[in-house]
């Protein structure tokens, strides 16, 4: 006994591929908008341990980053205070602040305050801050006006394509060495500086690299 199927069912399976085409088309296009830095990083802002102030301190008191982040100017990682840091001042400036028991419980027990990682590249990327802010990168251009926050939150992407922007005109995003970390400064770019700029990279040496191996080793 043979079966008849309606002559509709010859397009089925063109139906089919169309459909999973489309869906296709729709998931890759929502994850390349969607799963990328700019929407996953940009933004987070997470509660600290400790409320600590970036607008107060580094803003209106006016420290300079490396008062805290000691090492960032000599090593691949921007190492967090510790609490012998923060006490440093807070013996004598409100001692007994509640707003400070952790950093008093983290100095009397020798543990770490547990801060939360704001700015944390993938394993798979490297990444050296020494060498960016020795060569005229400001703290500003992957953190932002940290200096006008009150919470820290993570400003700009860091994608890839932000990385290369910079490496492919390092000319147009460099500042002089004595304004890396004055973070209301401007580029040399920005103030007409454009000669001074590429004398900069010259004798720095600037070479940022654009191949693969460069960040991903």
């Amino acid at each position: 006994m043979s079966h008849i199927f309606p002559k509709r069912s010859n397009s089925l399976p063109f139906q089919i591929v169309l459909f999973l085409v489309v869906l296709g088309g729709t998931v890759t296009a929502a994850v390349t908008y969607y799963c990328t830095p700019k929407y996953l990083r940009v933004g987070y802002t997470p509660v600290q341990p400790v409320p600590f102030d970036h607008s107060l301190h580094a803003g209106q008191i006016g420290l300079d980053c490396r008062y805290c982040h000691s090492n960032v100017d000599q090593s691949g990682f921007a190492n967090l205070p510790t609490s012998q840091t923060c006490m440093n001042c807070h013996k004598q400036v409100k001692p007994q602040s509640p707003l400070l028991a952790v950093v008093r419980a983290s100095f009397d027990s020798g543990e770490p305050v547990p801060w939360v990682q704001v700015h944390k590249a993938p394993d798979y990327v490297y990444f050296n801050h020494a060498i960016h802010v020795n060569r005229g990168v400001s703290c500003v251009e992957c953190h932002g006006r940290i200096d006008q926050m009150t919470v820290v939150t993570h400003d700009q992407s860091l994608s890839m394509k932000f990385c290369l922007d910079c490496h492919r005109k390092p000319a147009e995003f460099i500042r002089a060495p004595q304004d890396v970390y004055r973070l209301a400064s401007s580029r040399l770019a920005e103030q007409g500086r454009t000669a001074e700029a590429g004398l900069f990279i010259k004798q720095a040496k600037v070479m940022p690299p654009q191949s693969c191996s460069g960040c991903h080793r």
